[in-house]
């Protein structure tokens, strides 16, 4: 009797416990699911009469001409960079403040241009992509207005170029893509980290195999911000940040880190995990400058990246504390090593050197970075083609060291010659992605994301990241605007 009584007991323990667990609500988003442990962000269906933009290049625009919207910090620096380009038109200049837009008509008139167009105010932009002799729209605003600004210019006709990060959200990622995907019209990311001149070189390095198979990555954007606060105007930045958790400046340290493992050009991004630490000196900031007393980014952030071939990715985030600038830019392969901070330096096995084009390099040692001498004839012999051809007129006209010219040149040289760019808009979707996902996953204990497919299921078609030269076309069947 006593048998019968315990398992009775047991039986009704059983149930209350089941009944329990189906009465509690599944945890969710308002963009977001749970599937087996794993938050799924909602993902769109491509709509009737959208096209992918994989490999998408259009008719060669010998003389591409500009317009330039947002000349505060960045602008007038790239208006300076294109007019030492040729084959360039600059027709408008835009800004909300009228004097900023005026102030860059100095940089034409020491190049020899004509007078550009001037708009000004909170919609002068519009005024700019509804001419009609503008090809391209170079976005240099603060970040909350990038993807409107891109979107109407696309409406218009015009091919966009979009300062860092693009977009802020899954959502405006969404947007970004399928207003490009049915318009036809270039969406490219002005990520300039990816001409960097070490790490160019050694993604050709890792393109002809020299580290063997690329396994992990890892990238950052390590950068005390606390002297330039007070250059943001209306304190956009500082804003932002106050609002949004997250790696909210992912894309410097993410891209070169994506170009490497090939990231929707033969593998994707599957999930992702973040955490972040509390914010003390972003909060002691905001409380000072914005009389706040909450801060949601975290003063250093750190994501966690696993692709679907099995390689993992780690992306770090802190501009509140005192620390040396930093990207990391680490690639770790089966046969070498790359990594350019805080030390520059390269670890390689002695089998992978080309003794025949190289003869004169010692043996190495694989437990440390090869000498500087050897370094530097590595850096010679595999520096990109890109860089044979543009690099010193690069660091004549400057940019963080070139590799903005470097950035803005290869956008005009594909458009003029009518090649796919060398970012896509799924790459710009990809690298700013990780602000809006590692924010869902820090603020739900770490929980593992899943990386949205933004290629909707095309991933996997194009064979390996090209620059592409003038006259080549590219091996994947891609429909020409």
């Amino acid at each position: 009797m006593k048998k019968q009584h315990l398992i009775l007991a047991i039986a009704c323990l059983a149930t209350l416990i089941t009944g329990c667990k189906s009465s509690e609500k599944p945890l969710a988003g308002s963009n977001w699911h749970v599937e087996d442990g794993v938050i799924v962000v909602n993902e769109p269906h491509r709509a009737a009469g959208q096209q992918s933009m994989l490999e998408f290049y259009t008719d060669p625009i010998p003389v591409v001409r500009v317009g330039f919207v947002g000349l505060g910090m960045r602008g007038p620096g790239a208006v300076s960079r294109f007019t030492h380009m040729e084959g360039v038109e600059i027709k408008a200049l835009c800004d909300k403040y009228p004097d900023r837009a005026h102030a860059c008509q100095r940089y034409l008139a020491n190049a020899g241009m004509p007078e550009a167009a001037e708009y000004s105010g909170d919609e002068g932009y519009k005024q700019l992509c509804e001419r009609d002799d503008i090809d391209l729209v170079y976005i240099a605003t603060n970040w909350q207005t990038h993807v409107e600004i891109a979107l109407y210019a696309m409406e218009h006709g015009k091919h966009v170029a979009i300062e860092v990060p693009s977009a802020t959200s899954i959502e405006d990622c969404w947007r970004l893509i399928d207003t490009s995907e049915r318009t036809r019209k270039h969406c490219m990311m002005l990520e300039n980290c990816v001409y960097d001149f070490f790490e160019l070189t050694c993604l050709n390095m890792a393109q002809k195999g020299l580290f063997g198979e690329i396994l992990h990555t890892e990238g950052a954007y390590i950068h005390n911000l606390e002297p330039f606060w007070d250059d943001y105007a209306d304190n956009w930045r500082l804003d932002f940040n106050q609002k949004h958790g997250g790696d909210v400046y992912p894309t410097h340290g993410f891209g070169p880190c994506c170009q490497a493992l090939n990231i929707h050009r033969g593998d994707k991004m599957e999930y992702l995990v973040s955490m972040a630490t509390k914010s003390v000196n972003g909060l002691k900031i905001a409380k000072k400058k914005m009389g706040v007393d909450e801060f949601a980014c975290g003063d250093h952030i750190v994501t966690l990246v696993m692709t679907k071939s099995g390689k993992s990715m780690e992306i770090q985030h802190n501009v509140f504390t005192p620390r040396p600038y930093n990207r990391l830019y680490q690639l770790t392969g089966t046969e070498g090593f790359a990594n350019k901070y805080p030390v520059s330096g390269l670890t390689l096995r002695n089998s992978q050197i080309d003794r025949n084009a190289l003869p004169d390099i010692p043996q190495l040692d694989e437990h440390d970075f090869v000498p500087n001498d050897v370094k530097n004839e590595l850096l010679q012999y595999y520096k990109h083609p890109i860089h044979q051809e543009i690099e010193e007129k690069a660091k004549q006209v400057g940019g963080h060291g070139g590799m903005d010219f470097v950035m803005d040149y290869r956008l005009v040289y594909c458009l003029q010659n009518g090649l796919p760019l060398d970012q896509d808009v799924y790459d710009l979707a990809e690298w700013c992605a990780i602000s809006e996902l590692s924010a869902i996953s820090h603020a739900n204990k770490s929980m593992p994301v899943r990386f949205p497919d933004f290629t909707r299921g095309d991933w996997n078609k194009v064979k390996g990241l090209h620059f592409y030269m003038k006259g080549e076309r590219p091996a994947t069947k891609i429909v020409k605007n």
